[in-house]
């Protein structure tokens, strides 16, 4: 007996159907305070099989983020009891400061199972952070194929498009037909976990082209790839600083985009989810640049981050102090007039809020390229110009009025 027809169409409502449960919005993603409390509470009584039936159903996202909530010791005795159980995923997403007391805990044998289990741009991550010997020891315990893949990687320049890249793809001759095609995804073995395109490249395995997986599908079996692909590719060299690769998707909507060598050879491809992710580290690094911090404050020591933070700090210090030598100067009017000392403190506080806002949004749009040195920089700056001097206007006013009212 046939089965109801495919529709790409949504099934009609039916009023006799079972209402739909909400979720909560806290419960859509991450640990919840009850699985925090539960875990604690099953490793301070040494329940294994309870904190491995809490954290069976979860996503190894989701895990991550329950290892970097627990204390230090909770996490050590976690790792231990859960490691034969934790997939290779769950130390990918760990944050960097967490993740190196994970990987040193583990030990290189297990490194080495769980690099060998990863995708090899989150295994090239999770090697690039190890110190050269620790690196060694665990690509030595890789089988050979892989071995060569990672080794190769490692070779590009730190957060490059080379560094990003994942080197599994699939890669089509051009003469091949759709129904060729199908037939090779549905017997090959050795296929990415999720691709999006399939990379169409010439004898010389350059890219000539790309089809996307969904125009292969909805093709009858007798059309070539040539007629289906697109030619206009956003080659990205290995090279390439991964921050402009982020920006290249951006400004082109891109899924997937293949990555070439020196001679334009494909050797890999960045995917949507490792962009995403290098946007959220670019705006992260920028923004900690603007209070003078570290994006590994939050997990790192005290005396560590007391030291990245010092730093800057100084630095304020010395503008402070120029500040400071400056006022001095005017030490007598300031003693004769007692309303400017009881003012000073607004007006230091006013134009620092200030200073922030501005340098904010021009960090930002440096770093999405609103603002170029060649185009229109200058235009920027005098635009600022005029809206501090417009709010300068707007505050001396209202302050004017505020201490003729409270001084006379």
């Amino acid at each position: 007996m046939a089965g109801p027809e495919p529709t790409a169409k949504p099934a009609p409502e039916e009023d006799d159907r079972a209402p739909v449960e909400t979720v909560d919005e806290e419960e859509l993603y991450g640990p919840s305070e009850e699985l925090l409390e539960n875990v604690s509470a099953a490793l301070a009584e040494g329940d294994i099989p309870q904190v491995e039936a809490l954290i069976e159903d979860l996503h190894p996202a989701d895990v991550a983020d329950l290892i970097e909530h627990l204390e230090p010791e909770e996490r050590q005795l976690f790792v231990q009891i859960t490691r034969h159980v934790i997939e290779a995923e769950t130390i990918s997403h760990l944050d960097e400061t967490v993740r190196d007391e994970v990987v040193e805990q583990l030990g290189p044998q297990a490194l080495a199972e769980v690099v060998a289990e990863l995708d090899t741009d989150d295994a090239v991550e999770l090697l690039e952070d190890l110190e050269p010997e620790q690196q060694e020891q665990v690509l030595q315990s890789v089988p050979v194929e892989e071995r060569v893949l990672l080794q190769q990687s490692l070779t590009f320049p730190e957060d490059s498009a080379g560094r990003l890249m994942q080197r599994e793809l699939v890669a089509i001759p051009a003469h091949w037909t759709v129904g060729e095609t199908i037939d090779f995804l549905r017997s090959e073995k050795e296929l990415p976990d999720d691709f999006y395109d399939l990379f169409v490249v010439d004898e010389t395995h350059k890219p000539a082209g790309a089809v996307p997986l969904s125009r292969v599908l909805r093709s009858p079996r007798s059309t070539r790839l040539s007629d289906l692909m697109e030619t206009e590719l956003r080659l990205v060299p290995a090279d390439m600083d991964q921050e402009a690769v982020a920006y290249l998707f951006r400004q082109y909507a891109l899924v997937s985009a293949p990555v070439v060598d020196e001679a334009g050879r494909l050797i890999g491809v960045v995917t949507v989810d490792d962009v995403v992710r290098v946007i959220d580290e670019e705006a992260e690094e920028d923004l900690m640049k603007i209070v003078g911090a570290s994006d590994t404050d939050f997990h790192a020591p005290p005396h560590i981050i007391a030291w990245q933070r010092v730093r800057w700090l100084v630095v304020t210090l010395i503008n402070t102090m120029i500040a400071a030598t400056v006022i001095s100067q005017f030490q007598e009017t300031i003693q004769h007039t007692v309303a400017l000392a009881v003012l000073m403190p607004i007006v230091a506080a006013m134009g620092g809020n200030a200073g922030v806002q501005v340098i904010t949004v021009t960090v930002r749009a440096l770093a999405t390229r609103d603002i170029t040195p060649q185009s229109n920089l200058m235009r920027i700056v005098g635009k600022e110009l005029i809206v501090g001097f417009l709010n300068a206007l707007v505050f001396a006013a209202i302050l004017g009025v505020i201490a003729a009212w409270w001084f006379g």
